[in-house]
C-alpha cells in the first residue's frame, strides 16, 4: 500500500508502512490502527503493548513497532476530539476506536475542546499570535501568574504550554511542505532556526523527519495527476 500523509485542522495523519524509528514524545494525542492484525509499541520501560488500536497520551515515550499497515492519527490536545482521549493514562488499547475514519477525525479536531479552561484557550489563542510571546506577558494577558499558568496547562493539556508552542510550529511546517515548499522554507516558515533544528524536533515528536513527509507528500502528488 502507497504511503499517505494530511495535515487538517486539529490533527495530522500518517498511512502506510511503519518501518524502526526512534522513541519520541509527540505533544498530542496518538491514536495508532491496525490496518491488519495489531499494532504494536514498546513503552519508556521496553513492556510491549498489542491491540487493535493503541491511545498515546501526549508526552508518553514510546516506539511504535514496525508493521506492514498502521493509521496514526496526531490529534490536537486542544480540539474536541481529544477530549473523548484525556482518560487515558500511558499506552492504552482502544478497541471502540477500531472503525476510525478520517472523516471522523477531521471533524471533530476542527472544534474546540470544551473541557479546557477559558483562560487556558486564550493563551494558546495569544501563542498562535506570537509565537515568542514570553511566559511573564502571556499570563499577564489571561490573569494568572506564571506558575499558575504553568500548572494549568500541565494539569488539562499534559504537557507544558512551550512543548504544544512547539507542536503548532510543527504543523504549521507540515503545512508548508504540503503546499511545496521545501524543508528549508518550511523550517523558516515555521520559525524553526533552521533545517536541522526543525528536523530535530520532528524527529523527538513525530517519530519520522521532514525529508520522509516530504517524500510521501510528492509521491501522492505523483499519484493523484
Amino acid at each position: 500500500m502507497a504511503a499517505r500523509f494530511a495535515i487538517g485542522d486539529g490533527y495530522a495523519c500518517y498511512r502506510g508502512r511503519v518501518t524502526e524509528g526512534p522513541a519520541h514524545r509527540h505533544a498530542a494525542f496518538q491514536v495508532a490502527v491496525a490496518g491488519h492484525g495489531e499494532v504494536a509499541m514498546l513503552d519508556a520501560s521496553g513492556v510491549c503493548h498489542r491491540a487493535e488500536v493503541l491511545v498515546v497520551p501526549p508526552m508518553t515515550r514510546h516506539q511504535l513497532l514496525p508493521a506492514a499497515d498502521v493509521h496514526t492519527y496526531f490529534v490536537d490536545a486542544s480540539s474536541a476530539f481529544a477530549d473523548r482521549l484525556r482518560g487515558c493514562s500511558g499506552i492504552t488499547p482502544a478497541a471502540e476506536l477500531r472503525g476510525l475514519r478520517e472523516e471522523d477525525v477531521r471533524r471533530a479536531s476542527a472544534r474546540a475542546s470544551s473541557s479546557l479552561d477559558p483562560r487556558l484557550v486564550a493563551a494558546m489563542d495569544a501563542t498562535m499570535a506570537a509565537w515568542e510571546l514570553p511566559m511573564p506577558e502571556l499570563a499577564e494577558r489571561v490573569g494568572l501568574s506564571p506558575q499558575r499558568l504553568r500548572a494549568l496547562a500541565r494539569r488539562e493539556l499534559g504537557m507544558p504550554l512551550a512543548r504544544w508552542r512547539v507542536w503548532m510550529r510543527l504543523r504549521r511546517a507540515a503545512e508548508a511542505l504540503r503546499d511545496g515548499h521545501s524543508v528549508a522554507d518550511a523550517a523558516v516558515t515555521a520559525g524553526f532556526a533552521d533545517q536541522a533544528h526543525l528536523t530535530r524536533w520532528m524527529r523527538e515528536m513525530m517519530g519520522l523527519t521532514p525529508s520522509a513527509a516530504l517524500s510521501v507528500l510528492r509521491d501522492q502528488d505523483r499519484r493523484a495527476v
